[in-house]
C-alpha cells in the first residue's frame, strides 16, 4: 500500500505542480465583494472566509495538489473559526486535494497523543473512535525530542498519515536557536535533521521518501542544499517562497531528480488579486481567477528551475 508521502507525490505528478496553497485568512485580506456580503460579527466573518477559501479551492483544485490551512488564523475566531477550518479541509478533500494542517504542535505524553488524535488519528467518543478532521499531514515541533513526536509517528503508522517536522524554518530569527553550534560542531538544525532522518526510517514509501519528513525554509538556500544531503529520504515542505523572498532557483537545491519537496505559497496566492501582476487585469470579484493565474505562473517558474538543474 502506498504511504502518505507516496500519495502526495502521485498528486504532485498528476498536477505537474510541486505547490501547496497556504490558506491563512484574515478579515483585512478579503475582497470587498466578500466583506459587503457578510456582517462583521464573528460568525458572519467566518462564513465569508469559508466562501473565500472554497472559491480559491474551486479555482485551483485541478492544478494544485494540496492546501495548507494554518490553524492560528482559524483559532483566533474561536469555535466559529474551528468550524471554518474543518469545512475548509472537508471541501479541499472533496475536490481531491490533500490537506496539510499547519498546527506546529509539540508536547509530551498523553498531551502529544491528544494533539495527534485530533489531527491525524481518531478520538474516542463513547465506545467508538471518530476522526475530527479529514487531513493527511500535520506540522510538528520537535523541541521536546522524541517524546513529543512519537505519538504522531504512531498515528502515521496506524492511519497512513504523515508529518512535517520543523528543521530549519524560513523566519529571520530562526538562527537564534537553530544555528547554534553543539559540542561536536554541528548546528542544532543539523542535529534535528539527523533525528528526523532516523525517526522516519520505518515509513519510507515506494518513491524512497518517508512520511516523517521536514520543514525547510526557502529563505536559506545553502542550508536547504545541506539538509538534502543529511535527509535524503525526507520530503521537504518548503515555506518562504514569494512574499518572504525565497526564489525558485534556490528552492531547486532541495530537489533531486525532480522530486523532494512541495513549496508553500500563502499570501502570493490568496492575495493575487491585489498584486501588481494581476490587479489591473482582474477585478476584486474575480479574485479566484487571479489566484489561478498566479498558481499557473508559480508552477511554471518552479518547474523551470527544478527541471533545469
Amino acid at each position: 500500500m502506498k504511504n502518505a508521502i507516496d500519495i502526495l507525490i502521485d498528486k504532485i505528478k498528476e498536477t505537474n505542480n510541486p505547490t501547496v496553497m497556504g490558506l491563512d485568512p484574515r478579515y483585512e485580506i478579503l475582497p470587498e465583494c466578500i466583506k459587503s456580503k457578510y456582517g462583521k460579527d464573528i460568525k458572519s466573518v467566518c462564513e465569508g472566509i469559508l466562501e473565500y477559501n472554497k472559491a480559491l479551492i474551486d479555482a485551483t483544485f485541478d492544478i494544485i495538489p494540496a492546501v495548507k490551512p494554518q490553524i492560528a488564523f482559524y483559532e483566533m475566531f474561536g469555535t466559529e473559526g474551528i468550524k471554518c477550518f474543518r469545512e475548509t479541509c472537508k471541501h479541499a478533500k472533496e475536490k481531491g486535494m490533500l490537506v496539510i494542517a499547519d498546527i506546529k504542535r509539540g508536547d509530551i505524553g498523553t498531551t502529544a497523543a491528544g494533539y495527534s488524535n485530533a489531527y491525524l488519528g481518531k478520538t474516542l467518543i463513547g465506545e467508538k473512535e471518530e476522526s475530527l478532521y479529514d487531513i493527511d499531514f500535520a506540522t510538528v515541533n520537535p523541541y521536546l525530542g522524541i517524546d513529543g513526536v512519537k505519538p504522531f509517528i504512531e498515528d502515521c503508522k496506524k492511519y497512513n498519515k504523515g508529518i512535517f517536522v520543523l528543521v530549519k524554518t524560513s523566519n529571520k530569527s530562526s538562527g537564534e536557536l537553530q544555528d547554534l553550534k553543539l559540542e561536536d560542531g554541528k548546528t542544532i538544525y543539523e542535529k534535528v535533521a539527523e533525528l528526523v532522518n532516523s525517526w522516519g526510517e520505518e515509513l519510507v514509501g515506494e518513491y524512497g521518501y518517508s512520511s516523517v519528513s521536514a520543514v525547510v525554509g526557502a529563505t536559506y538556500p545553502i542550508q536547504l542544499k545541506e539538509l538534502r544531503e543529511i535527509m535524503p529520504k525526507s520530503y521537504f515542505l518548503i515555506p518562504g517562497y514569494g512574499a518572504q523572498g525565497g526564489k525558485a532557483e534556490d528552492i531547486a537545491l532541495g530537489f533531486k531528480n525532480e522530486l523532494g519537496g512541495i513549496v508553500n505559497a500563502s499570501r502570493s496566492l490568496m492575495c493575487a488579486y491585489k498584486s501588481d501582476k494581476w490587479k489591473d487585469i482582474y477585478k476584486d470579484e474575480e479574485y479566484a481567477k487571479a489566484t489561478r493565474e498566479e498558481a499557473l505562473r508559480m508552477r511554471d517558474e518552479l518547474n523551470s528551475s527544478i527541471k533545469g538543474r
